[in-house]
């Protein structure tokens, strides 16, 4: 629960065990990690199932943090209450942890962190929605919005489809030069309103992936990332953006922060679109998303078997794409080639498998997608004009 620095500096942050338990996974996933969980399963249990309990309210399910509370956080945010960031991170976490259960054969955890992430999300559905604006509270406490809990809860399944949409357009109109603001007013800190943090800023990208609002995904990255790459020193990622668009605490400021760097993988799970689905990257999903005028896309995610190697284009004049997967040994997944409607004619390695009738590689269309299942080898897919 502590998080340190120099000269044993020591904070207590309520939402970091929360990101440990989720980025565990993710080491799960694109690693081989056995020996990690063996060692930190039994951890993970105690953060899900004795601590974080012990911060809940009774009478809704959802983490309370006291007024009097010793807990920090990402920002060290004088914040209460039943905050939204919190609880929809809680959810992220004990749905990464049931796939880590599911993984590792401990079905009756998986069972009862799914129930607990329902009961999470329906309590944050009935007690932080904001109807007059169409976005989540930051917290049961006060009345503005916090830029954290909005992302993660869009993210995460938490907002139905009506609710998504309307959260991220309420994002969208705070826009500002260099980003967008954590928080839309300045209740809980001066200049907040104005204030951009890239780590933050993530989860409210990913969101616009995952919920098929690519295009302004790629609008809101041009704005942030851009700016930091157009002003000094223009070749790293800052921890802060401030009210002027300079660093956000001047000379106190990390003008390379590794948190600030989720550019990366937005582009390669959702441009490219490599993402993990189990244990050693055994099995993976490849589903690109054509936004924002991006017109090809290549590159490789190394995994324990090898390289996994995406190269997409849109610039074929005889397709209207055509992509090259290259499936290292060892590996299966499903391949979602996007087309622009269901009667199209679809090849792998010049073999046509998808059209009336035919049924190799067990093809499937669905929401504007083809998808066919791959294994070892190099496959090229085309899809008809």
């Amino acid at each position: 629960m502590l998080f340190r620095s120099i000269n044993d500096y020591q904070l207590q942050l309520l939402d970091y065990p929360l990101h440990w338990v989720t980025c565990s996974y993710d080491l799960i996933v694109y690693t081989s990690s056995d020996a990690y969980v063996a060692k930190y399963y039994p951890t993970i249990i105690r953060v899900l199932d004795n601590f974080y309990p012990s911060m809940t309210d009774s009478a809704t399910g959802l983490i309370n943090k006291p007024d009097d509370s010793p807990y920090g956080d990402y920002a060290f945010l004088n914040r209460h209450g039943m905050i939204t960031y919190y609880n929809a991170l809680y959810v992220q976490a004990l749905r990464n942890a049931a796939s880590i259960a599911t993984f590792y054969n401990h079905p009756e955890d998986a069972k009862r962190w799914t129930a607990r992430a329902q009961t999470v999300s329906d309590a944050i559905n009935a007690h932080l929605w904001d109807a007059s604006v169409g976005a989540y509270f930051d917290s049961s406490k006060n009345t503005n919005h916090g830029q954290d809990g909005n992302g993660l809860a869009v993210l995460n399944g938490i907002a139905d489809s009506t609710r998504s949409a309307s959260a991220l357009k309420y994002w969208a109109s705070l826009a500002l030069p260099y980003g967008n603001p954590f928080f839309d007013s300045d209740v809980i800190g001066a200049g907040f309103s104005k204030r951009v943090y890239a780590f933050i800023s993530y989860f409210e990208l990913q969101a616009r992936f995952a919920s098929g609002a690519g295009d302004s995904a790629i609008e809101e990255i041009k704005r942030l990332y851009g700016w930091m790459a157009t002003h000094d020193p223009k070749s790293t990622f800052w921890e802060g953006i401030g009210t002027d668009g300079s660093m956000y605490e001047e000379g106190f400021t990390s003008a390379t922060h590794g948190w600030s760097t989720g550019i990366v993988p937005l582009m390669s799970n959702y441009v490219l679109g490599i993402i993990p689905t189990a244990p050693a990257f055994a099995e993976w999903t490849i589903k690109p998303m054509l936004v924002g005028g991006i017109t090809w896309a290549k590159g490789q995610v190394d995994t324990p078997h090898g390289p996994l190697v995406v190269d997409w284009t849109t610039e074929n004049t005889k397709t209207q794409i055509q992509m090259t997967v290259t499936v290292p040994k060892g590996t299966k997944g499903a391949v979602s080639v996007p087309v622009n409607s269901e009667k199209v004619m679809v090849a792998v390695n010049s073999k046509l498998v998808y059209a009336v009738g035919r049924r190799a590689f067990n093809p499937q269309y669905k929401d504007g997608h083809v998808t066919v299942q791959l294994e070892e080898g190099k496959h090229v897919i085309t899809v008809s004009k």
